[in-house]
């Protein structure tokens, strides 16, 4: 079988195949009670659309742990973050909520995807091989 890097993929579509993984394969990693009602950060509006947004997030952090390494929940804040609106000043960079982060980070340990060092989290052998698999089988080669 011919390796496939998961950067030679197009994103949207690993990360899709990988929340439908997590949704049906993975028991570990469930949206809280109230994940339907909770905003991803302090500059959004409203909670989001999607029914599954929490698959999405896990699957997106996975696959930014597997490109960018050990990685903090701060640094994930930053990435999940957003443009804040103001009604009488100029819009600045607000950070994402760290409890969804955090919580998914400690689910994706649970289920052996992820493990803890003192330079963050990062992606464990288990979740190095899930991502292979499923970026040689989006990409059509595998």
């Amino acid at each position: 079988m011919e390796a496939v890097h998961v950067k030679a993929v197009p994103a949207e579509t690993l990360i899709e195949r990988l929340a439908e993984y997590l949704r049906e394969n993975v028991n570990e990693v469930s949206p809280p009670k109230w994940a339907l009602f909770v905003k991803t950060g302090s500059h959004r509006e409203r909670p989001p659309d999607r029914l599954d947004w929490w698959y999405v997030r896990a699957a997106s952090i996975l696959r930014r742990l597997y490109v960018k390494g050990p990685t903090g929940v701060s640094r994930l804040r930053k990435a999940y973050g957003g443009r804040k609106k103001y009604p009488m000043r100029r819009a600045h960079k607000a950070r994402a909520g760290g409890a969804i982060i955090r919580r998914i980070l400690q689910q994706l340990e649970a289920a052996g995807l992820v493990g803890k060092s003192n330079k963050g989290r990062w992606l464990t052998p288990k979740g190095v091989s899930l991502l292979d698999k499923l970026s040689r089988e989006v990409s059509g080669k595998g």
